[in-house]
């Protein structure tokens, strides 16, 4: 891959994370979603009584094995509708060449296939292990790699494609090593938008999946009329009937991570149980993203109409008190704490916030990978970002490090298990 430069002239806007303003972004994504597919973009917050904006895109030509319904979240109404244009960016360019109907151009990094002991003799390379390979996976098996950029060591990195693309099948020999998802797939205004995205998606979902894990959700987010936009948001789902306990999610560096967890008290829906999380160097906005994520997933709950909503079916069928019960760690009382106590580590451009995230990254990580999906045909860059040994298990049960099991885990009492507990007789 050629080396990925960041640009250190790029500001934000004053008194904004952003390098342009909301109108000019959202010019940008709406004049192009057409030339990824995009159908339809429609506002779908009246499903819910909350009343955060929530948009939804239709992508029907969306490769097979993936899906084709997206949405996004805000506090303003084209704030989501940013959101969920630029989801469609994201799983549109994270198609292969080939699979994508949509872009025929290909991505610039380069791929081979060969067996991981092979690759370290001629190329930096990630052992696939560090991906937490739920199956059997030898070194001599054939994989296919994709060239990425390691932000720690500033060098070339070969990573499996596996991890990159979303749907993955592996193709001739080569080896499928795990589900495939999107973690770390960010796109933004510009490359050093979407990779300071796409690092921050992999430390928040790397959080969530410890924090799921040992049952230990941290401490909880007190707001108060001083927090003003997010305590408004917070009012808009209380004043509902919704309950939220907002949690401060503990983690190996000093980035804020927040989860929203929700309980709607006047339907008492399992499938209403619903979370939402965000991660940021700015405490004030890792809330507002876990708030408007929640929202987000109530009304795509709601909807119904993601292909990716099986949970409800799940959840449904187990009930709303026992779901309660099995997550009850997310529900009860525990230690507080207030914004104030959070710290903010904000920069004022995105290569300074970049650089915040890698040096929190240096004693815990040993590669921060980029692979640029960007295509020159499409003005939205997109980037996968890859942090080797980092956890997702919120997003595959099946796939879990030593990050998460080093932890100490609350056990789930007996009574609280979704699954038959008594000896037969």
């Amino acid at each position: 891959m050629p080396e990925l430069n960041i640009d250190r002239t790029l500001t934000y806007i004053e008194g904004t994370q952003r390098v342009f303003d909301e109108k000019s972004t959202l010019e940008k994504v709406n004049d192009n979603s057409k030339q990824i597919g995009v159908t339809r973009v429609a506002s779908i917050t009246d499903l819910d009584r909350v009343g955060i904006p929530v948009i939804s895109t239709i992508r029907p030509s969306a490769a097979e094995g993936a899906i084709s319904v997206y949405s996004g979240k805000g506090n303003t109404e084209n704030q989501a509708r940013i959101s969920a244009i630029m989801e469609s960016f994201e799983r549109c360019l994270a198609e292969r060449n080939g699979l994508n109907n949509d872009v025929a151009e290909d991505i610039k990094a380069q791929h081979i296939i060969d067996n991981y002991i092979a690759m370290r003799e001629n190329h930096r390379t990630v052992d696939p292990t560090l991906l937490l390979i739920a199956e059997d996976y030898s070194p001599q098996a054939f994989v296919e790699w994709i060239s990425g950029w390691d932000l720690l060591k500033n060098e070339e990195i070969f990573v499996p494609a596996n991890a990159v693309y979303h749907p993955y099948d592996a193709p001739g020999r080569a080896l499928k090593l795990f589900r495939s998802n999107t973690n770390g797939l960010a796109a933004g205004n510009t490359v050093e938008e979407a990779i300071f995205h796409g690092l921050l998606e992999v430390i928040e979902r790397d959080a969530l999946s410890i924090a799921e894990f040992n049952r230990t959700p941290g401490k909880e987010i007190i707001l108060t009329e001083s927090d003003g936009e997010n305590y408004e948001l917070l009012r808009k789902f209380t004043d509902n009937e919704v309950e939220v306990k907002l949690w401060a999610v503990p983690h190996d560096t000093e980035i804020t991570t927040v989860v929203a967890v929700t309980d709607d008290i006047r339907l008492r829906d399992a499938a209403l149980l619903v979370m939402g999380a965000g991660a940021h160097l700015k405490p004030e906005i890792a809330v507002k993203r876990a708030l408007t994520e929640a929202a987000q997933s109530r009304v795509v709950q709601i909807h119904g109409a993601r292909e990716d909503t099986e949970r409800e079916k799940f959840v449904r069928e187990i009930g709303y008190d026992r779901i309660k019960r099995m997550n009850k760690y997310w529900y009860e009382d525990d230690e507080q704490t207030s914004m104030r106590d959070l710290k903010d580590l904000s920069k004022n451009t995105p290569s300074e916030s970049i650089d915040v995230v890698l040096e929190q990254l240096r004693n815990i990580a040993d590669c921060a990978v980029v692979v640029d999906m960007s295509r020159e045909n499409i003005p939205v860059p997109v980037v996968r970002v890859i942090i080797p040994s980092f956890e997702m298990y919120t997003l595959d049960r099946e796939r879990v490090g030593r990050r998460a099991k080093s932890g100490k885990k609350r056990k789930m009492a007996p009574e609280d298990r979704p699954w038959r507990t008594g000896r037969r007789k």
